[in-house]
């Protein structure tokens, strides 16, 4: 899984503590060189500075993805910072943008934060995938989502319906993906991972529960990103 001389982005990179960072230091370790994208320039442009401290070599990008727009602006500057090395093609594009919420009953919910869960999952997912596939399709590149559990067939879905539906909605993306971009080169995947270890789970659940580590979440989406996995498209992989 060497990713030397190989263009990976990766969205939602912003808090520390969270997947989207570890991800960066795993891509980055097998020799990424990395566009982060998160909608808070400094936040991302933290986690890409610690990355440049350590010797490798990350670029920080501010984006409303959930805009289609604004991904579209955000997916032209990284391509055009990144032509005279990469000839315009993105070899990986990972979309950790997202949150989890609940919103309780059906009938006590709000609308509003109904709508939120599809904004930073759902709309989010659609804009990055919408803004890179010219530049995967280039370098017949892999995408890889985040599902959750609760979207599966037999999930649990109470109390957290606006999740669940919009974490569904990723997957039937995903699958997508993966069918009509096949004859271009592009494969899609997703990675379904149970509770993650990460600064917000452990400050909302406490440090005895039972855990996904960041690492092995990182992992496992460098696996499919890699030429490793060049077989293997429209796969929702559990990880518990």
């Amino acid at each position: 899984m060497d990713f030397t001389n190989k263009l990976v982005v990766i969205t939602g990179v912003g808090r520390a503590g969270q997947v989207g960072e570890a991800l960066a230091l795993s891509f980055a370790q097998r020799g990424a060189t990395l566009a982060l994208l998160d909608h808070q320039l400094g936040d991302v442009e933290a986690r890409a500075s610690a990355l440049r401290d350590a010797g490798f070599t990350a670029t920080a990008h501010a984006a409303d993805l959930a805009d289609a727009n604004a991904a579209g602006a955000a997916a032209d500057a990284v391509v055009a910072a990144t032509r005279d090395r990469f000839g315009g093609g993105v070899h990986a594009v990972i979309c950790a943008a997202g949150g989890f919420g609940l919103t309780g009953p059906i009938d006590a919910s709000d609308p509003a934060a109904w709508r939120r869960q599809f904004t930073i999952n759902l709309d989010t997912a659609f804009g990055t995938t919408r803004a890179f596939l010219p530049a995967l399709r280039t370098a017949k590149g892999s995408l890889v989502y985040f599902g959750s559990v609760a979207a599966l067939a037999g999930g649990d879905p109470s109390g957290m319906a606006a999740y669940a539906a919009a974490k569904s909605g990723v997957l039937t993306l995903m699958t997508t993906v993966s069918r009509e971009e096949r004859p271009n080169g592009v494969r899609a995947n997703a990675v379904v991972p149970t509770a993650v270890r990460t600064a917000a789970n452990l400050t909302s659940m406490g440090n005895d529960g039972a855990y996904v580590e960041r690492e092995s979440v990182a992992d496992v989406v460098a696996f499919l990103a890699s030429p490793l996995a060049r077989n293997v498209s429209g796969q929702a992989i559990t990880l518990a």
